[in-house]
């Protein structure tokens, strides 16, 4: 039984008899819940689910988009776009012009930032790029939220679909990409020099959390950044590994050691090895503790860092603005279309 405030969702393995029962004594037990059935589930918190012949699930939330579309004025006859990202990164551009419209911009990085945390991870690294400059947009910023709305407009109907693979356990992807943001139209801004995290969570090969966000520290090298973002990924793996031990004590699920797949730099046997090495070298010391919390589960054999070639890399799509065949080939293995 899921509880999100007053929205309960309730999932029986047997039959429908048991969850029956369960809303029966929650309705007539001591502390008469009063509760709506609405049958069988197809939404969720406004997101459509929709179960596939193949045994695949289907999760979109198509009236979201189209309130965001409606919200920054994108007209249906609009040229579509075929990537979520400009090509070049987002800066503050404090002397650039000023917005042409007078949409409110927070709402609409509200509405990107509900959409891209719960069905469509494809445009999380253009949503945080926009997110990052809600105090003072200027125009550039307004420009690449529509172009994240003219991406939406030619695809409002498609979620993520859920193919579960069950031989495959909980897998991560994980990247940095180092100092990234630098522009030298901005370049006394601290934050242009800090590298960028992507990674996403899999379990049975279905993406279950992901994220793109800037690092907190300046990292001095790419192995550093990688190593780092390694890390920050970690700290959503090690809780996931413990939730899913406690859940398999009532549903029956397959817990193999979790795979880490690091992506390989020219340099990233650097990354690999001051993760699965206890020593520190001069050129590491400097890391702060926070970032090695995680060598104990790698002793422990509790989780697999893996090397994986660049092309195969998943989280490339949440480290910089990805277009192309390359990007059509990780959203297919991310979202499944």
């Amino acid at each position: 039984m899921l509880v999100y405030v007053d929205d309960c969702c309730i999932i029986s393995k047997k039959n429908s008899t048991v969850a029956d029962v369960l809303i029966e004594s929650l309705r007539t037990g001591t502390e008469e819940f009063k509760l709506e059935d609405e049958g069988t589930m197809d939404k969720f918190l406004g997101v459509d689910i929709k179960r596939n012949e193949n045994g695949s699930v289907e999760l979109s939330q198509p009236h979201l988009i189209t309130r965001f579309l409606d919200l920054i004025n994108i007209e249906e006859n609009e040229h579509f776009k075929d990537y979520p990202a400009i090509k070049s990164l987002l800066y503050k551009d404090t002397d650039g012009p000023s917005r042409k419209c007078d949409w409110n911009y927070r709402t609409a990085v509200g509405m990107l930032t509900y959409l891209t945390g719960s069905t469509r991870p494809d445009i999380s690294m253009a949503v945080h790029q926009c997110a990052r400059f809600c105090n003072f947009p200027r125009l550039i910023h307004e420009r690449a939220i529509r172009h994240i709305g003219k991406y939406l407009s030619g695809n409002r109907k498609n979620g993520i679909i859920f193919t579960p693979e069950y031989s495959k356990g909980l897998e991560v992807y994980v990247d940095a990409d180092f100092a990234g943001n630098w522009d030298k139209a901005d370049s006394e801004n601290i934050e242009n020099i800090m590298s960028r995290t992507g990674y996403v969570l899999s379990y049975a090969g279905c993406p279950i959390h992901w994220k793109s966000v800037l690092q907190t520290e300046v990292c001095l090298s790419t192995a550093e950044s990688e190593y780092c973002a390694l890390s920050q990924a970690l700290r959503e793996v090690l809780p996931t590994m413990t939730f899913l031990e406690e859940i398999n004590k009532f549903i029956d699920i397959q817990i193999p050691t979790p795979q880490i797949k690091c992506k390989v730099y020219e340099d990233n046997n650097a990354c690999i090895t001051m993760a699965t090495s206890n020593k520190f070298s001069p050129r590491t010391k400097h890391i702060a503790l926070k970032y090695h919390h995680f060598r104990l589960a790698v002793q422990k054999k509790q989780v697999e860092i893996l090397p994986i070639d660049t092309d195969e890399q998943l989280a490339d799509i949440f480290t910089k603005p990805v277009q192309g065949d390359k990007y059509i080939y990780l959203r297919g293995k991310l979202i499944g279309w």
